[in-house]
């Protein structure tokens, strides 16, 4: 970066490529930068002077950066997230502790961990505000490379190793069965699991990671694979599809303690598949420093005695 620096690559020739990574088009990054095409072409050919390659390639009516090209698109993404954090530690610490954290998290883990530590940051952070995203694991891994959140429990996604950082496993988490009150297979009494077979599951897609556990425990069970006439990741969708017909849902054993019950139109089947899905952490972008604020919320998360929750990856 120093040799960069020393040839003239400035903080617009950084925001240049990060909008172009981002946009695929000179034009669209131009409109992100709010400044007009033709200056757009001039930093575009001024990063190519600096860098004394191709950066960029023409593809039809856009633009494919090259290896060089990506790999300072990436470097200036990161720049640009450290100095937007850096503006935001600023203002924490001129607001007195005053702040907003970004907070990602499997389904498990926000209902355990992150609700808990939410209700207590109301009273012990009262000027820190709170954005939380539920979801799989590879869509909150986009968002931290993106820079759309500070942190996330979940697990680390495929093909994201280099550039996020996984704790140590803070949990595992047993799924159960859940279906709607007045199932069939709701009696009560012992449960042949060959009998789960003759309704539908709703589960997400086979990629998912909930899907893939699912999957491998039926086959060391020696059982068939279920019907699933719907895949979803949506919780809500899950809730509303079992609540109004006879499919089986399987999901995290806290999910279900929380949404079935007395006067719950949910109930948990009573039968132990051992369908366990493997540990989740804390996901962070690689070398990022949390800010003042999202590091003592952060804290607070952790702290929380979840009891070993997952999220329906």
């Amino acid at each position: 970066m120093d040799a960069l620096l020393r040839r003239g690559l400035k903080l617009s020739h950084l925001r240049l490529m990060a909008a172009l990574a981002e946009a695929g088009q000179l034009g669209l990054a131009a409109d992100r930068l709010g400044i007009a095409q033709p200056a757009a072409s001039r930093l575009l050919a001024e990063v190519e002077r600096i860098a004394g390659r191709s950066v960029h390639q023409r593809t039809g009516r856009g633009i494919t950066l090259t290896p060089i090209g990506e790999a300072l698109a990436r470097r200036a993404m990161r720049v640009l997230m450290e100095l937007r954090d850096a503006g935001r530690e600023m203002e924490e610490l001129a607001g007195g502790g005053a702040g907003h954290v970004r907070i990602g998290s499997v389904t498990g883990p926000a209902l355990d961990r992150v609700l808990p530590a939410l209700r207590t940051a109301r009273l012990a952070l009262p000027q820190v505000s709170a954005e939380v995203v539920v979801a799989p694991s590879d869509l909150l891994g986009q968002q931290l490379l993106a820079g759309r959140m500070d942190f996330a429990l979940g697990r680390m996604p495929p093909g994201m190793e280099g550039e996020l950082t996984l704790s140590a496993p803070i949990g595992a988490e047993p799924v159960a069965l859940m279906v709607r009150r007045g199932h069939r297979l709701a009696h009560g009494g012992r449960i042949d699991p060959i009998e789960l077979m003759d309704f539908d599951w709703v589960m997400p897609g086979p990629e998912a990671l909930l899907t893939r556990a699912v999957m491998e425990r039926l086959t060391d069970l020696g059982l068939p694979q279920p019907p699933q006439r719907l895949a979803t990741s949506s919780f809500l969708l899950t809730l509303a599809l079992i609540q109004q017909s006879n499919a089986i849902a399987p999901l995290a054993r806290a999910v279900c303690d929380r949404f079935a019950g007395t006067g719950s139109p949910y109930v948990i089947l009573p039968v132990d598949m051992g369908i366990v899905v493997e540990p989740f952490g804390l996901l962070t972008r690689t070398g990022a420093i949390l800010t003042p604020v999202a590091a003592r919320l952060c804290s607070m998360v952790m702290a929380q005695g979840g009891e070993g929750t997952e999220g329906a990856d």
